[in-house]
């Protein structure tokens, strides 16, 4: 990950979004010696956006199978078939 100054950010910033667009490589701006902000390619962030939305229902559904909210595998294939005619 590259870290960037905020200060090197205002003054450079056409340079560092060329790098980041070229890397891929998500760039993390500092102020005052502390992490402030992360920058990161268009492609990359929507990346990141579908396997959190994918983690999320994998956690939904581990939660829902230790909550013993489960049907079984005809029941489930009854319920789909309404949503895949």
């Amino acid at each position: 990950m590259k870290v960037e100054l905020v200060t090197t950010l205002k003054r450079h910033a056409t340079q560092i979004l060329k790098e980041l667009h070229d890397s891929k490589e998500t760039v993390m701006i500092t102020e005052h010696g502390k992490p402030s902000a992360y920058i990161l390619d268009y492609d990359e962030f929507n990346k990141k956006l579908e396997r959190m939305e994918l983690l999320e229902g994998l956690a939904r559904g581990e939660k829902a199978y230790s909550d013993g909210r489960v049907v079984s595998h005809s029941c489930a294939k009854k319920r789909m078939k309404r949503w895949l005619k």
